[in-house]
């Protein structure tokens, strides 16, 4: 139905609504005008809540944008996210608003929530927000100390999509976020793009240098470092980022370029730069640098005095750094980990357990939390002392503060490596492997697996070690071995003469690149491996090779010449050392006159004995001394060698009377022999190699009750001879042989080899000697004794799986038996292989029915 009005009553209307319109204008605006003051004068989350609440019931909070961004900024500043959030979803989407949600997001990764801060940003572009050039870089930044390079991956996409690639801010964060995450390919392709549209600041650059140092890339950080000066003035955080770098690469020049620039520059009042500057140098070694910028520092901090303590300790000035941590103490300077773990490592590095454990239990009393350096030093100190039972304590500490815990794996993992190291340098290679095989196969690193291998290799684990190598190089996924890891390989292998798997090692290495630190200590450990492998030609080619050498590669091979017999060679190559330059310490007298002694150059042997002190100034240690006996004894001049023990100006160690006691067997001096056991046992030397010599002295003299006498006072003390071992590379593997043994599946062609081989050799002259057989028996068993001798099985087994004129390489773990020694060199006269036999105290090369040993052995 339709209404009708009148001309006056229309006039009446209009008038009425034009009143009503007029006071809700007046109303509105009186309203917001009281909210405007009302809002200045909140001061308190519950006023702020109240003021919201009127607001609300006024109708202005759905109505007025302006007083919810005031609200949303109240909120915030009275530290009430959840409610500011909440306000600020009920705003209509505007540029000028992103203020908000880029204040919540900045708050919530400067308070480490970093999940939270992404799921703002989420929430934010859900509800079709758009996000400005101040998001991007505190999500980026959250992504990358999460870390987490898919996220970040997902919001550099978001920053292309946006248009937000060419802003200097975001590519700054973008390079940032990927150097976090290890992916410095995609920080490098974000920078070279910035470079590209000129877009780059120094900020740029030092994101980049940051992003190689976080991950491990100190040489790359430098050379960035020196790009940048060419277009830009480094600032403070240049020198910063850069200086950890000089110092992890010992670039002690450039460093002290640095240092020059920061003066010229006036940064050198920078705490932090002044700190990195000491910090370098104390790394690099120059302790007296460090301590004048140390010095000349007008402020410092716990960082400052930090550096220049664990400086001292890092370069073995441990009683400097004890001092500086007392002053430290006396000033009233507050103590942090990281000086706790200075004083720690030092007494570490020095052996000192004890010692390491006391300043650990000081520190705990402090109040002081340890973290995962102080953990790896404790475990180290342990390691070093062989303290298992204070190791064992460390171990339970760490699993109630860092296994275990919801912490960086990394972390965790730099502790299991040290329990491994610690329980296998305890000599406890079983609790050792437990926690390595408790380790996921994807969880191990290099460090995990040589410490395992290491441990394994030190304790005579030989087999284990590289059953362990060989597996770490066969998984789907393998490790590559660092340099220690080939080191402690090559070690096992020298240990069991195993030349095959050396030989496959040495390759590996030549067909891998690693720094030349690391190759000069691999090459070392080749010329090792080879001289006790038997093959001392190729250590010597090894040697030859060598771009770069030390003191150690000189020894090493000086020590195998030695070993082989090689005297001549030896003292050439020892002549060459000292023309080289080289420092001659009395390491090296002890290789000399070691060659000296298996050579039979006895002249020579006195004469550098003699001259050690007055030419070089070293004075004779008692290994110089046991080799002069050795010497002396080998040539059967017993009453000189004699003589020389009673000159000694100290004690004769055990090894001094062990020479002088096998030269009596030798030269079968019964009354030598008998004070040098003697003397032997009174030192608590009760082991079977001292009752075996002074029972063959006996049984040359044919005095067989004397031979009953040392053999009752064995069982009486409970002591048993060490069963004869031999091994030998054959085609399909090595193979070991004990005296008597005839458990390999060839054993009877074995035999039958060696009976004919006997026959054979018997017939151009060879006469069994019979005392080195049993001495209660006929000399018809004593024949048939000295057949099943492990030498001989082995040489059978060599000779049956060796090609023709390939040497058999033998090894046995005591001194080869005198009557294998003249059997094998008469054997050698027929066949056709060199025979090279390793025995406990050297090298014998048989070849043409002559041996290298020639006599002195």
């Amino acid at each position: 139905m339709c209404h009708r009005f009148s001309i006056p009553q229309l006039i009446r209307f209009k008038h009425h609504h034009h009143n009503h319109l007029r006071l809700t204008f007046f109303s509105t605006t009186t309203n917001t005008i009281a909210a405007a003051n009302t809002f200045q004068k909140c001061n308190s989350l519950t006023q702020i809540k109240l003021l919201h609440q009127q607001l609300t019931v006024k109708g202005l909070a759905f109505s007025d944008p302006t007083s919810l961004q005031k609200l949303v900024g109240m909120y915030i500043s009275c530290d009430a996210p959840s409610h500011a959030r909440a306000t600020l979803t009920l705003l209509p989407p505007s540029p000028s608003s992103v203020f908000w949600w880029n204040s919540l997001i900045r708050r919530a990764v400067r308070l480490r929530s970093l999940d939270h801060a992404l799921e703002l940003y989420n929430n934010m572009r859900s509800l079709n927000w758009c996000p400005d050039g101040y998001t991007f870089p505190f999500v980026l930044k959250a992504c990358g100390e999460l870390p987490s390079f898919v996220r970040g991956a997902s919001l550099h996409g978001n920053v292309c999509i946006y248009g937000y690639e060419n802003n200097v801010f975001v590519g700054n964060a973008l390079v940032a976020m990927y150097g976090r995450c290890g992916d410095l390919d995609c920080a490098r392709q974000v920078f070279d793009e910035m470079l590209l549209c000129k877009i780059d600041d120094v900020i740029s650059w030092n994101s980049m240098v940051a992003g190689y140092m976080q991950n491990g890339e100190s040489k790359q950080a430098v050379q960035m470092f020196y790009q940048m000066t060419t277009r830009l003035s480094p600032d403070a955080v240049s020198l910063v980022n850069i200086l950890p770098a000089l110092a992890s690469v010992r670039a002690s020049m450039q460093g002290k370029e640095a240092h020059a620039y920061a003066l010229r520059s006036c940064l050198m009042k920078d705490l932090f730069v002044g700190n990195a500057i000491v910090d370098m140098y104390a790394k690099c070694g120059l302790m007296d640098a460090a301590i004048k910028v140390f010095d000349q520092m007008e402020v410092k901090d716990v960082v400052s005095w930090n550096a220049i303590v664990t400086g001292h300790s890092q370069i073995g000035r441990f009683e400097d750094a004890r001092g500086l941590f007392e002053k430290m103490r006396v000033e009233k300077i507050e103590l942090n980990v990281v000086t706790w773990t200075a004083v720690i490592a030092g007494y570490a590095q020095r052996g000192h357990g004890f010692e390491a454990l006391d300043v650990f239990r000081q520190m705990l009393g402090s109040g002081s939390e340890p973290n995962v350096v102080t953990f790896v030093s404790l475990l180290s100190g342990c390691a070093c002392a062989g303290t298992l039972l204070n190791g064992k304590e460390i171990h339970c500490y760490a699993i109630k503060h860092i296994l275990n815990v919801n912490q960086n794996a990394g972390d965790e993992q730099m502790v299991i490596n040290s329990l491994i190291d610690m329980y296998a340098k305890c000599k406890m290679d079983n609790l050792a492997r437990k926690i390595f095989d408790h380790v996921d196969p994807v969880s191990r690193n290099v460090v995990t697996w040589t410490a395992m291998i290491g441990g394994y290799a030190q304790h005579g684990e030989a087999n284990s070690a590289l059953e362990l190598f060989s597996h770490m190089l066969k998984l789907n996924k393998p490790t590559k071995p660092n340099a220690f890891t080939l080191s402690c390989a090559l070690m096992a292998c020298a240990r069991l003469a195993a030349l095959r798997l050396g030989k496959q090692i040495h390759a590996y290495v030549l067909r891998n690149i690693y720094e030349k630190s690391d190759v000069l200590f691999v090459d070392n450990c080749l010329i090792d491996m080879y001289v006790k492998s038997g093959d001392v030609d190729v250590a010597r080619v090894v040697f030859n090779n060598m771009n770069q050498k030390n003191a150690v590669s000189w020894t090493s091979l000086l020590t195998g010449y030695g070993m082989h017999g090689c005297g001549s060679e030896a003292l050439d190559l020892f002549n060459g050392m000292r023309n080289a330059g080289l420092e001659i310490d009395g390491v090296t007298f002890v290789v000399v006159l070691y060659a000296c002694s298996h050579s039979g150059l006895v002249d020579k042997g006195l004469e550098y004995f003699e001259t050690m002190e007055q030419e070089f100034g070293i004075v004779p240690g008692v290994e110089h001394y046991a080799c002069m006996v050795d010497i002396l004894g080998r040539a059967g001049q017993l009453e000189k060698a004699m003589e020389i023990i009673k000159q000694m100006p100290m004690e004769p160690s055990p090894v001094v009377w062990v020479a002088l006691l096998g030269s009596c067997r030798v030269h079968t001096n019964v009354q030598l022999g008998e004070y040098a056991s003697s003397k032997l046992l009174e030192l608590g030397c009760e082991n079977d190699g001292t009752y075996t010599l002074l029972s063959n002295i006996y049984a040359n003299s044919k005095r067989w009750k004397d031979v009953a006498r040392v053999r009752f006072l064995m069982k009486d003390n409970s002591i048993k001879k060490r069963p004869g071992c031999s091994w030998v590379e054959g085609k399909t593997g090595t193979a070991s042989f004990y005296v008597g043994d005839k458990s390999h599946p060839l054993s009877k062609e074995i035999y039958d080899l060696v009976n004919d081989l006997i026959s054979k050799i018997k017939a151009r002259g060879y006469v069994p000697d019979t005392d080195f057989a049993l001495h209660d028996v006929d000399d018809e068993e004593k024949g048939d004794f000295l057949v099943e001798h492990s030498e001989k099985l082995a040489l059978a087994y060599g000779i049956l799986t060796t090609a023709p004129g390939v040497a058999i390489r033998i090894t046995k773990n005591l001194r080869v038996c005198g009557d294998c020694h003249i059997a094998i060199t008469y054997i050698s006269d027929i066949i056709d292989h060199e025979i090279i036999l390793r025995d406990s105290s050297r090298f014998h090369h048989f070849k043409k029915g002559f041996c290298s040993c020639k006599g002195y052995w």
